[in-house]
């Protein structure tokens, strides 16, 4: 990625005007399009402008990364959340700011009740280059020294500055991203965390930005970040089929982008592949104790479905168990009338992932694919079921509380 040291290039030489300028920065985008080809799943043109749709949105994503995000003048920025689609766990609100080897950067908040909130050192952010990660260590705030209001201080550097004796966590000299996460289970209800951060060792005043610098960060924007991030999000889904879980779940724990013991999170996902009169029914006992989980649907390029006016995802607070202690949930089209519906918004095929954080157990779903019409008697009639007034008011709640937590 280009930062401010090259701030003193001189200004790049681009022969034409203006629209000439602006053309050749459009045609770095072009060679993206050949995408389609690799999207998994039946084609449509649901699909391929749904790609159509993934650059625009990585595009505007990339301006937070390449334009504002800067290792010597930090600050946290909106990275995924129900805009920024690519993957990101619907009960999240993810923050970036950028980090450089020998930095000091302070970061102060509150912690809010959110169930889980913590950071994350990266390594290669998704999409700036490849491969992306590794992690380089997670850190839940609980861990923190914590005022009475939830007040925090927590330095990030390669070694304690002198004389501080305040929390600090060690930085890798390769990280080169600094993300906040926290999990929200009661939409607008959780109080979301507050954080800034502050670099401490001295970069003198922030400088305009060059001609020289622009165009360069305009280049890998356009003729990079678009595409590598749409790559490597069709590539996920690809590679998990190719493995043969398709309606059927495997154990993942990403370790290496840092879930240790410091951040115990394990996934289980799968590809879904159903007709638009078929489901996918979900079984699994669930652990003795977990702190959080949650249940999300993804298309077949890696994005998460409409997750604020559909019921795309369910999380611990959201769902409800069997009186067996199971969790049952099914996947389709239409609403089934169970409380735990996974909406698919028309979308055949894709992935579903789910999380257990801080659980005495990853219990492997049993994934099922019936028919529709079939759904009555493979479920229990025990299962929580609602009626479509109480769907419509689960709905606006959705909605409602999506919009109260902060993204921006």
């Amino acid at each position: 990625m280009t930062d401010t040291a090259s701030r003193q290039d001189p200004a790049p030489a681009v022969a034409g005007g203006p629209e000439a300028i602006w053309g050749a920065y459009l045609d770095l985008l072009k060679p993206a399009a050949a995408l389609a080809e690799q999207v998994g799943g039946p084609r449509s043109a649901d699909v391929e402008y749904a790609l159509y749709r993934q650059f625009a949105m990585n595009l505007a994503q990339g301006y937070f990364i390449y334009f504002q995000l800067d290792p010597k003048f930090p600050e946290f920025m909106p990275f995924e959340h129900s805009v920024f689609l690519a993957q990101p766990n619907p009960d999240s609100v993810y923050y970036l700011a950028r980090i450089e080897a020998g930095g000091v950067y302070r970061v102060t908040g509150r912690r809010g009740d959110a169930p889980v909130a913590g950071f994350g050192l990266i390594g290669t952010l998704i999409g700036t280059g490849t491969p992306p990660g590794p992690g380089y260590g997670n850190f839940d705030i609980d861990d923190l020294q914590l005022a009475d209001d939830g007040a925090f201080e927590v330095v990030f550097s390669e070694t304690r500055p002198d004389g501080y004796a305040g929390d600090w966590r060690y930085t890798h000299p390769q990280a080169q991203f600094l993300l906040v996460r926290q999990f929200s289970v009661n939409w607008g209800e959780d109080v979301d965390v507050q954080v800034a951060i502050e670099r401490l060792d001295p970069t003198g005043a922030k400088p305009p930005m060059t001609p020289a610098v622009t165009d360069a960060k305009l280049r890998e924007l356009f003729g990079g970040y678009a595409e590598r991030l749409s790559a490597l999000c069709i590539g996920t889904v690809n590679r998990l089929a190719e493995k043969g879980f398709v309606n059927r779940a495997k154990l993942e724990d990403y370790n290496d982008y840092g879930n240790t013991d410091d951040w115990p999170q394990a996934y289980w996902e799968c590809v879904f592949d159903i007709a638009d009169d078929e489901a996918l029914v979900i079984e699994t006992d669930m652990p003795d104790t977990c702190h959080y989980w949650n249940v999300q649907v993804i298309d077949a390029l890696w994005n998460q479905v409409e997750m604020v006016y559909r019921q795309s995802s369910l999380n611990n607070a959201q769902a409800k168990l069997d009186p067996d202690g199971k969790f049952r949930a099914v996947l389709c089209a239409t609403d089934p009338g169970l409380h735990n519906w996974l909406d698919t918004n028309g979308c055949r095929y894709g992935m579903l992932i789910g999380r257990w954080y801080r659980a005495s157990a990853h219990p492997v779903p049993v994934l099922t694919k019936v028919k529709i019409q079939e759904l009555d008697r493979r479920f229990p009639a025990t299962s929580p079921r609602v009626t479509p007034e109480q769907r419509q008011a689960m709905l606006r709640k959705r909605v409602v509380g999506n919009q109260m937590r902060r993204k921006w």
